[in-house]
């Protein structure tokens, strides 16, 4: 009987051990601790008051404290792998990288000759910490030793620490030119329902000519699995209130205007569990920093890992490498349906040009203007003559109109038959507004493409020192304003009598100098290109219009 029990015993032991390793219990929905992580980060700010102060030691290569596992003082190490693009710095305190710097890339104005350096003083890019239920070790306050390897030589770097009876491993690796990296790790002894913290600190520094355009960019951005990437700007986040993205996340990323720090889920299918956005502390209104929270889920061995992109906002780059991080910058915010494909084609076919042709993106842009309005001449071209008809049939369709104004279906048969005398047809007047159109979405898509467009970042033309800043001297906002009304004058020479239209020739040309005036000067360079290369068309146009206007008179 004894032996029975003990065997039965022993039979269920092997079933339990093994129904555990075949059918494992799910881990805990990481969406579940979102709202007790935003209340962990508005909790915080004793808490990120201290790590600021801990790295700030580490900036300068002092000596830091690391609470909870030793009184002690600790030599805080810093660290750099040289990659061809980048050099990386990092700290032994935390694991954590300190700073990026760009090698083929100078901060604006170019005078100052410093290279760019994506990270702010005495500040990580990144620091982690380890949420295991209610309780957060902060990992960033913990000394890590050294992998004794050649690291620079490998373009890699490991640190391993003993912290709480949890051993840590945090690993980074670079590819090829250093502007991706490779960061996986494990954490031992920790439950499946234990999580990683991944803190994104204050955002990008400034670091173009003009700082306010920079700070405008300043942005959060997260991309969930199964919909489009969307942005959250530091001014529009809650230092009380944070930003919680519930969806599963496939990348999490930092902006400025023409730089990227972006912490991308790996590997494809593995998403982050959430992630919460929070104003910087004591942030006037116009708010320069702001910190983000990633969960990252943890395997069952307690591993980890993703990839980091620290590097230029060089669209063909990212989108190479396939994760849609080149809509890192959503453009047209409810027009974006519209407006994204525009801009995606347009970067696209700049690109091109320049690539083909080997020519300064000052030519490129006034080859694709003309292009532009050459493609469009036969629109143009039909749409103007429908508007020579329309000119001719006037006096007749008022007469209609005037006849049979209490009619409205006597009117309206009356219209379509004088259309159908004369080759036309009731749309022919919508019709000719449709060349106007076409050319709009495409001055919206530069419009989106200039704000970020990094090809175009300190390029010279002409008199024009950068093409995506102002014209310093405002030569191309006045050519443009002139060549508007010019084509305006053109038009109206041999157009009958039209006060309204008359006032527009004045009015319109001065409002959009207004609006362009400060714009990026390649964007007017493309727009004043087009007014030019329209005005042959327009004149040839007139000249008709005029012929049709003489003949009655002397017949």
């Amino acid at each position: 009987m004894e032996k029975r029990l003990l065997l039965a015993l022993a039979l269920a032991a092997v079933v339990i051990l093994v129904s555990q390793k075949l059918f494992p219990a799910p881990p805990v929905p990481i969406k579940a601790t979102a709202d007790s992580i935003a209340a962990a980060v508005k909790a915080d700010s004793t808490a990120r008051h201290a790590v600021d102060s801990t790295t700030s030691s580490t900036a300068a290569r002092s000596v830091a404290i690391a609470p909870g596992v030793d009184s002690t003082p600790l030599k805080v190490d810093t660290l750099s792998v040289l990659t061809p693009k980048a050099t990386y710095h990092f700290t032994s305190l935390g694991a954590a990288p300190l700073d990026v710097v760009l090698n083929d890339y100078h901060a604006l104005p170019k005078a100052t000759n410093k290279k760019v350096v994506l990270g702010r003083p005495h500040v990580p890019l990144l620091s982690y910490a380890l949420l295991k239920g209610r309780d957060t070790l902060h990992l960033d306050q913990v000394k890590f030793a050294v992998d004794s390897t050649p690291a620079a030589a490998k373009r890699s770097l490991s640190f391993s620490a003993d912290v709480q009876n949890t051993h840590v491993v945090i690993a980074y690796s670079f590819d090829a030119d250093g502007y991706l990296g490779r960061v996986h790790g494990s954490i031992k002894g920790v439950d499946s329902t234990d999580v990683l913290l991944i803190r994104m600190h204050r955002g990008l520094p400034f670091v173009e000519a003009d700082s306010a355009d920079d700070l405008h960019s300043l942005a959060y951005v997260a991309k969930p699995l199964h919909e489009d990437a969307h942005s959250v700007a530091f001014a529009k986040l809650d230092s009380l209130q944070p930003n919680v993205e519930r969806d599963s996340l496939a990348w999490v990323a930092s902006k400025n205007k023409y730089f990227l720090l972006a912490v991308i889920a790996t590997p494809p299918g593995k998403p982050f569990g959430a992630a919460v956005f929070t104003r910087g502390l004591h942030e006037p209104k116009a708010v320069s920093s702001a910190e983000a929270l990633i969960l990252q889920p943890l395997t069952q061995s307690g591993e980890f890992a993703f990839d980091m992109y620290t590097g230029p906002q060089e669209w063909r780059r990212l989108h190479e490498m396939g994760r849609d991080l080149e809509h890192v910058n959503p453009y047209g915010s409810f027009l974006r349906p519209v407006v994204q494909p525009f801009a995606t084609m347009v970067m696209q076919v700049v690109l091109w040009i320049h690539d083909r042709l080997k020519i300064n993106y000052g030519w490129v842009l006034i080859i694709f203007g003309i292009t532009i309005r050459l493609l469009l001449w036969p629109l143009n071209q039909g749409a103007m003559r429908n508007s020579l008809k329309l000119q001719r049939i006037q006096p007749q369709l008022q007469e209609i109109q005037k006849k049979y104004k209490s009619n409205p279906e006597k009117l309206q048969s009356e219209m379509t038959k004088l259309y159908r005398d004369h080759d036309m047809s009731p749309f022919t007047p919508i019709a000719g507004c449709l060349p106007m159109l076409i050319p709009m979405p495409v001055l919206f898509a530069l419009y989106f493409v200039f704000q970020n467009t990094i090809e175009f970042r300190g390029v010279s033309f002409l008199w024009l020192p950068d093409l995506s800043q102002r014209d310093p001297l405002f030569i191309l906002p006045a050519v443009m304003g002139i060549s508007m009304y010019v084509l305006s004058w053109i038009s109206l020479r041999s157009s009958p009598p039209n006060p309204q239209a008359k006032t527009m020739a004045y009015v319109f040309p001065v409002m959009m100098v207004v609006f362009f005036w400060r714009l990026a000067s390649g964007l007017n360079l493309y727009y004043a290109v087009q007014n030019l290369a329209t005005l042959p068309q327009q004149w040839l146009i007139a000249r008709e219009r005029a012929k049709l206007t003489v003949t009655p008179t002397s017949g």
